[in-house]
């Protein structure tokens, strides 16, 4: 076999607090690569894979770590992401390297709000991905209710490959739909596998699952159906092939299931991933050739191709950038000179390693499908890096947009370098966190996606840095958009002898659908060279320059759509530069007609309370302007959903347990733009020229 496709990239992804981390702790005892298995929630030790100090105080995930491990002769690089929405960065920018995915989903809690966003990752990525349902173990866990949700919120079609043996407190293993035994995880780690003949009393509903997890895969095959219909008996062999094939193309998702923590089921989720997720050989990739007009060009893993890597992950350390990348085509050697596709810079690759969570073994060699780590080359995430034979551009990773923000400063002035590096650092390493100064203030602003990502990066300050920061009330990074549309005819004209400013536009300003695809759209409908092309580009800069701040608030302006229609130039005083600053105050002089609205990120919202004070919890969502769209029961707990302004959500954590005695938890993540009801679309203006005054 080639020695590609023994070899698996894969991630484990999943909402908060569904067992990913405990999850690759126990894969990594059992391939062999650590020899005591320690917990999330072990302060002392903790997992692996979280090896920074506040992923294990915290008990959460907060970067994604990367480790390769060996099962049944192949080679699993393995990433463990978080499931915290605020580090969704992590997710994403794994998965956009990675071939194939196990999604974790909580046996109580099923499909939740981050599971449906992961989802979508790695639908947006084409990942193929098992399911894994986990904490069989826990009171309410229904692996039913789990596997419809799946169909139903997620819209997969999910083949159980197992049903479980007891669940609860009498969850002792699972019965394997394949090979028809009944498996046991024995000793004391769940190490021994024991396979018997499958109990009498389930003797029943596994042939009822077999024949179900048949007739859906026969639907994809038509070999298997003949099979079925003549009556024969399909083997392993055949059932394997037919799950690897469905699998890779994503017509099907198998399910797996049992209890990470209770060290059940782990053993057969390993096999399930060298049997059925893709190597990188049957993944295909495309990327655009720079030196054909970005004409798209399809990326194989061939080890004889000219080197394509892509670097997917930044970390700055003492001693020079750790840049992660996956190698996509070719072999890449010590000393090997490769070109930045974005920069054009020639790059020497020193030192490489192979990860272990933060440990690092040094390797001479990697080749096609290798996910390694640089030390000391110089680049941002996204860049694609080729030989000297290519000049091709990877798709780059999707980025969400920040929309939190608060004001830090450092407590003491002589800590101002600190600070200032510590930001650089952190902003080149996590495409999400936006620094910048605000040029009436002077103070420095940080953005994000969530509360708890800039709360980790203030602590991280304090603590990598010895800097101590003070931060400002967070703040809503809100939007600013047209509501109707509005001409201009905007000419401008400056003579101050010798060549002068000549730049004249008319057009007009449009609002976008909330389901545009872009928040800004330029179109230029300018004939018979009334402004010469050459102008028509600074036009464009010019208008997005104006929606950068918006009047009402100083806010940027989305959603919407300048026309250029027509406009007149000066032979000699028409420039790049006048035709540039009358589209941007055309802009500004016409915006205000389109009687601009103030837009405010709202957030979707998952609560689980105990069920006695649901009401209570749906009262007080209510009073933050929330709009409930579904209550679910789940045994002695209520699932809300609920769509929240981000700007009510602040503290919520610490209200939510007082009001539920500790007991509730919550998930949020953006779901969009929104219009702001006029009350709270005044107090923002007046708040904005209360701060406009006081500078």
């Amino acid at each position: 076999m080639n020695a590609i496709e023994r070899i698996r990239n894969i991630g484990i992804s999943a909402h908060i607090d569904s067992g990913k981390t405990t999850l690759s702790e126990r894969i990594l005892y059992y391939t062999g690569r650590i020899h005591r298995m320690g917990e999330v929630h072990d302060g002392e030790r903790g997992a692996v894979m979280d090896h920074m100090e506040l992923e294990r105080e915290r008990g959460i995930t907060i970067t994604s770590a990367a480790t390769t491990v060996s099962w049944l002769d192949h080679q699993v690089n393995l990433i463990d992401t978080p499931g915290h929405v605020d580090f969704t960065i992590e997710v994403e920018r794994s998965l956009r390297v990675l071939d194939g995915a196990i999604l974790v989903l909580c046996g109580v809690g099923g499909v939740q709000s981050q599971s449906l966003t992961v989802d979508a990752q790695m639908k947006r990525y084409g990942v193929p991905r098992i399911a894994f349902i986990n904490k069989l173990d826990r009171v309410g866990a229904d692996p039913a209710r789990v596997i419809q949700q799946i169909e139903d919120k997620l819209g997969l079609e999910a083949v159980p490959l197992q049903i479980p043996i007891g669940l609860e407190n009498d969850h002792r293993g699972v019965v394997d739909l394949l090979t028809m035994e009944a498996v046991y995880f024995e000793g004391d780690h769940g190490e021994q596998v024991r396979c018997e003949p499958i109990p009498a009393e389930l003797h029943e509903s596994a042939e009822r699952a077999r024949q179900g997890m048949l007739d859906t895969l026969s639907l994809y095959d038509d070999e298997l159906m003949e099979l079925l219909l003549e009556g024969q008996a399909v083997s392993s062999e055949k059932l394997h092939a037919v799950i690897r094939r469905l699998t890779i193309s994503r017509d099907i998702v198998p399910v797996m299931m049992g209890s990470a923590v209770k060290n059940k089921g782990v053993q057969l989720l390993l096999d399930a991933i060298v049997r059925f997720l893709p190597s990188p050989l049957d993944a295909v990739y495309y990327a655009k050739d720079n030196d054909n007009d970005g004409a798209e060009v399809t990326i194989t893993a061939d080890p004889d191709a000219p080197v394509v890597a892509m670097a997917f992950k930044l970390v700055e350390e003492s001693f020079g950038q750790l840049t992660f990348a996956r190698i996509y085509q070719g072999r890449l050697r010590k000393g090997r000179v490769l070109r930045n596709t974005r920069t054009r810079k020639a790059a020497r690759v020193g030192r490489m390693v192979r990860m272990h969570a933060n440990d690092r073994a040094d390797v001479d060699e990697a080749g096609a499908g290798d996910i390694i780590a640089f030390i000391g080359l110089d680049c941002a995430s996204g860049d694609t890096f080729c030989d000297d034979q290519v000049n091709y551009a990877l798709e780059n990773i999707h980025t969400p947009e920040p929309v939190i923000a608060l004001a830090i400063t450092p407590a003491k002035n002589n800590d101002r370098a600190r600070l200032a590096k510590a930001l650089q650092r952190f902003v080149r390493e996590d495409p999400t966190l936006h620094v910048h100064t605000d040029p009436e203030s002077g103070e420095t602003i940080i953005s994000g996606v969530g509360e708890l990502q800039l709360e980790v990066y203030t602590e991280r300050i304090r603590r990598e840095y010895g800097c101590a920061v003070t931060t400002g009330a967070p703040r809503v990074n809100y939007r600013e958009a047209p509501t109707r549309a509005a001409t201009f005819n905007y000419k401008h004209k400056k003579q101050t002898g010798g060549s002068g400013q000549y730049g004249h536009v008319i057009g007009r300003i449009e609002p976008l659908p909330e389901s545009a695809e872009h928040d800004y759209e330029f179109e230029n409908e300018v004939a018979g060279g009334r402004i010469p092309t050459e102008y028509i580009p600074s036009c464009d800069k010019g208008f997005q320059q104006a929606r950068m701040k918006g009047p009402l608030a100083g806010y940027e302006v989305v959603r919407v759509k300048v026309v250029l229609e027509d406009g007149t130039s000066h032979a000699v005083d028409s420039s790049d530069l006048a035709f540039q600053i009358a589209a941007r105050d055309a802009f500004k002089e016409a915006y205000p007609r389109t009687r601009p609205a103030i837009l405010e990120p709202i957030m979707k919202v998952e609560v689980e309370v105990p069920s006695v004070q649901q009401g209570p919890v749906a009262g007080d969502l209510s009073s933050r302007r929330g709009v409930i769209h579904a209550t679910e029961p789940r045994g002695e707990v209520t699932v809300l959903n609920a769509d929240v302004p981000l700007a009510n959500m602040f503290g919520y954590a610490t209200d939510l347990r007082s009001m539920t005695q500790g007991r509730g938890t919550f998930s949020m993540h953006f779901a969009r733009y929104q219009q702001a009801p006029r009350d709270v679309q005044d107090e923002v203006i007046a708040r904005a020229k209360e701060a406009a005054a006081k500078r």
